[in-house]
């Protein structure tokens, strides 16, 4: 089955609310594996545009979708920015001091 160009967009989307879910629950290692599955998405998309380009309506519809995965990303941010605080601390404190 050959993907079309938009396919990918809804694909990210996708990923992305399922990385909001996790993060909603914080099941960390679910979002970084979602991540993980963004990024190939996000190549192969790279990949396809350079071969496929959208029409008008298409572009309307990815600029829709994009403006809803940067919603989702920037929820998810609001979720993780206490986890990755949390996550300094604790390998600040596990740092050897350094030597002077």
């Amino acid at each position: 089955m050959e993907h079309h160009l938009l396919d990918y967009y809804k694909a990210i989307e996708n990923t992305s609310r399922q990385m909001l879910e996790a993060a909603q629950t914080e099941n960390w290692d679910q979002v970084v594996r979602l991540e993980g599955a963004c990024a190939v998405l996000i190549a192969q998309l790279r990949h396809k545009s350079n071969i496929e380009q959208l029409d008008a309506d298409q572009r309307k519809e990815k600029t829709k979708i994009m403006q809803r995965i940067l919603r989702i990303d920037a929820e998810i941010r609001c979720l993780a920015e206490p986890w990755l605080n949390d996550l300094a601390q604790m390998i600040d404190r596990s740092s050897p001091a350094p030597m002077h």
